[in-house]
């Protein structure tokens, strides 16, 4: 079987929101364009009410403590800039985040989504060229939907893929060969993408996306049937180009 790009997907504020796009193009040293453009720091942040360069995720609003936020989605305009966001408990919020009335805005829309002993929603920072990823380097996640399919078997139950918030899906890989990647050179499309190493992963995905309820035990599942909390990897792209659902994925 061919192995082909199935799904990508960007989360334009980081653990706030989701939404799966038909491609990108990738730049050489450089994240997935829009993806964790933006992040909500919280009252306790190490650096302040500014945010100049990339900070540790400890920082930030985040899916592990704030469940009700793995439920948000979003859809983008990367010209205007603007993101829609919409969650089952709350009315559908549009805003361009760099526009300090609507980042208040955003700030007050989370309120009542995140947990009232945690340290509040601050403020949303930016920093020009720099992803607000978990790692300060430009990497892209990559995963496997046969890895997936492997995982919601053993669970019996079927997984959503944006419990573990990736960016490109790839169908047609060996269960877990993701692993033997790394090193390794994938070619999507017009990009080639150097395998860097394993993520491991937090209670977060333990969420249902659909719901912001934590229901299934994908840690313990993970750990009883591989010995590792690990699922997909990082990447980094080392050729650019233009990448679209269906491309094919080959191993250099």
């Amino acid at each position: 079987m061919t192995a082909r790009l199935a799904l990508v997907c960007r989360h334009p504020i980081k653990s706030i929101g989701y939404e799966e796009i038909k491609g990108a193009t990738l730049t050489e040293g450089r994240a997935l364009p829009f993806d964790r453009e933006w992040a909500v720091a919280h009252e306790a942040a190490k650096f302040g009410r500014a945010l100049t360069e990339w900070s540790p995720k400890l920082n930030f609003l985040r899916g592990v403590v704030g469940h009700k936020l793995m439920a948000i989605r979003t859809t983008s305009d990367t010209e205007s800039r603007r993101v829609t966001l919409t969650h089952p408990d709350a009315s559908p919020l549009s805003i361009a985040p760099d526009d300090a009335a609507d980042a208040a805005a955003l700030i007050d829309w989370l309120r009542p989504l995140w947990p009232s002993d945690r340290p509040s929603p601050a403020f949303v920072g930016r920093v020009p060229g720099q992803a607000m990823t978990d790692w300060p380097d430009p990497f892209i996640s990559i995963l496997s939907l046969s890895s997936l399919g492997e995982l919601s078997a053993r669970m019996g139950r079927e997984i959503s893929p944006h419990r573990f918030r990736g960016n490109l899906w790839i169908d047609g890989l060996p269960p877990f060969a993701e692993f033997d990647l790394i090193g390794k050179t994938l070619r999507i499309g017009g990009a080639e993408l150097e395998v860097r190493q394993r993520i491991t992963r937090c209670k977060a995905t333990t969420v249902d996306p659909d719901t912001g309820i934590s229901d299934a035990d994908t840690l313990a599942a993970l750990k009883t049937a591989w010995g590792h909390q690990d699922f997909g990897t990082y990447a980094v792209v080392t050729r650019s180009g233009a990448i679209t659902l269906g491309d094919e994925v080959t191993i250099q």
